[in-house]
This record gives structure tokens, sequence and C-alpha cells, in this order.
């Protein structure tokens, strides 16, 4: 089984569009009526993934997508506690939607309602409710709700504590997952989530979170930014630090997934960091779409370049599958009460 650990919902109907730029647009001018969610049938729903994510998945051979809503759409930086809620809980209810449609082909994950400098009590509880009331097996969480500015605590601070009690008790990871720059110095893609990547993980290397939550598990992702090609540098600053040796401090608790967009990166991937540690992604359909012309294939088809990597069957199991489904346990248990 092929299970992609990495997809959004980049395709959502007009109507659930309309609805976020009527928050937007009030926002502006309070004068205007509160946005109301517009109807979206489920003909409209199995459009938008007929022709995108489900053709591309069964093209491209792979079996089960980790589906959530759109990251860069997340847009924590706009409005409220209050604007983030309600767009939060409008995107999840709509993939909820998807997978009870698609069972076979999506299991959902969920969009956190954030906002910089807001107490997470709104988070948990729409984490919660999407965990135990609509069956989600894992969540995104913005380390950066400000949109490039940056102006939250660190992700070992204990301002995040309650969401990470949450996710214990729950059972399920977070991935490290920031939204739109508003900032103009980070290309939301190019710059914003490879940043965000990389210093999550130096994060984690500089603090002793895992101490606190020994059994917490985080995917980062887009390989795990710029962290793999450094590897040294982290090595050697975690033992600047006095810390313990990477695999111990850190690797017992975070996952990188296989987003990256050419052979040489997935080669240089799996050669530093252990395959119990990669979990097979696409990010398809996010954040590259094209053709690539020195390789006449998508640039986002990532299993082309596992299936070309020079390792046992056993470890190409364990990154298709297994290991997505050890670190997302509820979603093995969905699959295995499924019969698969």
């Amino acid at each position: 089984m092929i299970i992609d650990c990495h997809g959004h919902y980049t395709t959502a109907p007009e109507p659930h569009q309309s609805y976020r730029l009527g928050q937007i647009n009030q926002l502006a001018d309070p004068t205007l009526p509160a946005p109301s969610r517009g109807e979206i049938p489920d003909d409209a729903i199995r459009e938008s993934i007929e022709n995108n994510q489900l053709k591309l998945q069964r093209e491209r051979g792979a079996d089960l997508t980790l589906f959530s809503p759109r990251a860069s759409a997340m847009g924590h930086h706009i409005g409220t506690g209050a604007t983030s809620l309600d767009w939060s809980r409008a995107c999840n209810d709509l993939i909820k939607r998807v997978t009870d449609l698609y069972p076979d082909n999506f299991a959902p994950v969920c969009q956190l309602p954030q906002s910089a400098g807001e107490a997470l009590d709104d988070t948990v509880t729409e984490l919660e409710r999407c965990v135990n009331e609509l069956g989600f097996v894992g969540c995104n969480l913005n380390p950066d709700p400000s949109g490039g500015q940056w102006n939250s605590p660190p992700l070992t601070d204990r301002y995040w504590y309650p969401v990470y009690e949450a996710m214990v008790e729950l059972d399920v990871p977070a991935m490290i997952h920031v939204s739109a720059s508003c900032n103009p110095n980070f290309h939301a893609t190019g710059a914003h989530y490879i940043n965000a990547d990389t210093t999550a993980f130096m994060q984690f290397t500089q603090a002793d979170l895992f101490a606190d939550f020994p059994d917490i598990r985080f995917v980062i992702p887009h390989g795990g930014g710029a962290v793999p090609y450094h590897w040294g540098r982290y090595r050697g600053l975690a033992d600047m630090l006095g810390k313990p040796l990477l695999s111990d401090h850190v690797m017992k608790n975070v996952y990188f997934d296989t987003c990256v967009y050419h052979q040489a990166g997935i080669d240089c991937l799996f050669e530093v960091i252990d395959t119990k540690n990669i979990l097979f992604g696409s990010e398809m359909v996010g954040a590259v779409r094209g053709i690539d012309p020195e390789t006449g294939h998508y640039f986002d088809d990532t299993k082309r370049y596992i299936d070309a990597l020079d390792i046992d069957e056993h470890a190409k199991a364990a990154v298709f599958e297994h290991n997505v489904r050890r670190v997302y346990p509820r979603l093995d248990a969905r699959l295995k009460a499924a019969g698969r």
C-alpha cells in the first residue's frame, strides 16, 4: 500500500473561496453583513477531486492521501482568533465531506485555528472536535501564525503546551506547516515554507521539549527544509549546545516527508536521514505543479524518485506505508477496520 502523508485541498469549489472573501471584506468594512457558507453540492466536490487529486493519485500509483485544507489559505494572520476559528471549521468540515465521499482514497487532517498572541483554547477545542467527532487522524500546526513576522514564541515554549497535551491525549501527530507570507522578503512556498521547516528543527534541537513529551510526534514537511543538506551543521550545533546526539535528542519524535522535487534531493535525504524517519509525501496538488523539462515528468511526482532509489523493498515499504501508519496510529486503526 502507498500512503501519501501530505496532500492539500487546493481545488476547493468556488463557494468555499467566496466565504473566505466575504470574511476578509467584512474585516475591511464591519458594516457588511456576516458572510455565510455557500452551498456546495456533493457533485461539485466530486468534480473538484476527480479531475485533480484523485486523477493524479491513480496515475501515479498511490492508494491513499492524508488530506488537509490548503495550507497557504489558512491565513492565520488575517483577522482575529474568531475569524480563524470560523474559517478553520469551514475548511475542516469540507475536508470531512471529501473523505466521506472517498473513504478509500483520502483520510482527514485538520487545520487549526490560530492567531498570533492569543490563547490556544480554540485551537485545542477544534482539534478535539475534529478527532473525537469527525474522525480526523492528524493536524497541521502553524509555528508562525503572524504570516512571516515570526512574533510567536518558539515551538518549545510552554505557550504551546496545551496543544501538545491534547495531541498526546488524542494520539495524533502534527505536521509543522506555515501558511501564506505577508512579508515580501519571504516567498511563501520558495522561502517561508523552507525557512519554517528549518527553524522548527533548530528550535527542537536547542530545547528539551521531548523530555516533557516523550511520545509526541511531529512531521516536518518539504524534506525537512535545509536540515538534511546541512546535517553536519545541526549535529555540530547540538554538540556545541551540550545536547545529546540528534538521533536521541530529536529524531525519536520528528519525521520528514519526501516533498523534494528532484532525484538528487531525494538521494541526499535518504543518504543522511534514517529510513524510519521518512514518510512518503508529494504535496500534490501543491506548491510545484509543472513538468520538469530535464525529465519530462511532473516535479511533484515524488514516487518516481523513491522508486529509483537503490534501497531494498523492505525500506521502500516502510517509507510508502509502514512509517506513516506508525506515526498516524488513528490512520492505522482506520485502515485495519476497513480490512486494509
